[in-house]
């Protein structure tokens, strides 16, 4: 099998596909007039193709290939401004390091072949079982390569560095496509690679990750503190969330919480960041700035938006009753429940440095006296997509069972099918 249909690449691919739509029907507003529309939108279709791909595949060449299909358009989306200096250099940043983490995925992809003599995630399983322990070191070393390589989607220190430029040099649009969904399918591909690897040497590894979990939630939250525009806070804030994702992994092996909070968050998150993202992208449209300062008083002049953006950061940063917080809470419990508490205090920590940044932006907009008087027209197109996620984020906070459930069974059903 190079894919397998399963409940984990369906929900997976849903993610993705959702949050493709949402850009892809903002972008009607923010693309208008672009010499280049038509590009633009086939780069968007073949970007979701490969996150589709990807959530599905069972083969690590497959993997890689859905990998570059994902990422070579995004290249280009992301310098889609040209004569825009940030725009370019945000482009090139982030093609030469997505260059860099796909030849080091393919590197542990290759010694992975060496050892087992296949691609394929089950035949992988079945021979590394009767494996002899010469070649663990072997192993290990494909493994973090491959982690290495996956890494740069996942957003997690030390494969971080390009987040902030990209998503301020980037149309915001493609920024939301970055952070909300490609992540998400790096994620499903993580996931398949670790049921199959972590049984193996699993303690070892759950605790080097721990530590990665802990560095990438701390710095991304201290950086956001300390960030003028907004894109720029949003991008360190998505590499706190990565981090907090990330404990869903390192409990793997321990306890089946901890795959259930990280599918929980994946959806919450993708929602979340995609409607912080996208009213950002509209502040940005009107006022071609996305300094702190221009959100002062917009409650008055976009009402809608700021309302949006507003659930948007409060679920961000886990404020109950809203779907970040139940999803937050799964993943701290599944932290405690496989041996990792101190992990769960820090994520604590976090999410209380979190709190200073998300309220100081709702602060701004609701408290600060607006530089305009005239109010700003807010697209439908716009509108529209910010209130149906608004939507979602409440509702799935209020009634949080119906993704909570849904993640239960997709995590059984992968746990007993599961290619070990």
């Amino acid at each position: 099998h190079l894919l397998r249909n399963d409940t984990l690449g369906s929900f997976f691919s849903f993610i993705v596909i959702l949050v493709t739509l949402f850009v892809s029907i903002t972008s009607f507003d923010y693309m208008k007039g672009n010499p280049n529309e038509r590009v633009y939108y086939s780069l968007l279709l073949f970007t979701a193709i490969g996150m589709t791909m990807l959530c599905f595949a069972v083969d690590l060449l497959v993997i890689f290939v859905a990998f570059e299909l994902m990422s070579l358009p995004t290249f280009i989306l992301a310098g889609y401004n040209k004569q825009d200096k940030l725009s370019n250099e945000a482009a090139v940043k982030f093609f030469i390091l997505g260059a860099l983490s796909s030849g080091i995925l393919l590197y542990g992809i290759s010694i992975m072949f060496g050892i087992t003599g296949s691609t394929n995630l089950e035949v992988i399983s079945q021979s590394l079982t009767s494996l002899s322990p010469d070649m663990l070191p072997f192993v290990i070393f494909s493994t973090v390569s491959m982690l290495a390589g996956l890494g740069l989607k996942l957003s997690i220190v030390p494969f971080h560095m390009w987040i902030p430029d990209t998503y301020e040099g980037s149309p915001t649009t493609v920024s939301t496509l970055l952070s909300a969904a490609t992540k998400k399918a790096g994620f499903a591909s993580a996931i398949r690679i670790f049921a199959v690897i972590f049984p193996l040497f699993y303690f070892d590894l759950s605790l080097a990750l721990a530590i990665i979990a802990l560095v990438t939630m701390t710095l991304g939250n201290l950086a956001a503190l300390t960030q003028k525009s907004i894109t720029r806070m949003l991008a360190y804030s998505s590499i706190a969330q990565a981090g907090y994702l990330l404990i869903g992994i390192v409990v793997l092996p321990y306890t089946n919480l901890g795959l259930i909070g990280l599918l929980y968050h994946s959806f919450n998150h993708a929602i979340l960041q995609a409607t912080a993202f996208l009213a950002v992208a509209l502040v940005r449209l009107k006022t071609s700035s996305t300094n702190l300062t221009s959100y002062q008083g917009l409650s008055k002049i976009m009402p809608i938006t700021s309302f949006c953006l507003a659930i948007s950061l409060l679920g961000l940063a886990g404020f109950p009753p809203l779907n970040g917080f139940w999803s937050k809470l799964v993943l701290f419990g599944a932290a405690v429940d496989g041996g990792y508490a101190w992990l769960a205090f820090i994520g604590l920590i976090n999410s209380a440095i979190s709190v200073a940044y998300y309220l100081l932006v709702i602060k701004r907009m609701y408290m600060d006296e607006s530089k305009t008087v005239s109010n700003i027209i807010e697209p439908m197109a716009f509108k529209s997509v910010l209130l149906f996620a608004t939507i979602v984020i409440i509702m799935t906070g209020l009634f949080p069972n119906l993704i909570y459930d849904l993640s239960q069974e997709i995590t059984n059903s992968f746990l007993t099918n599961s290619l070990v």
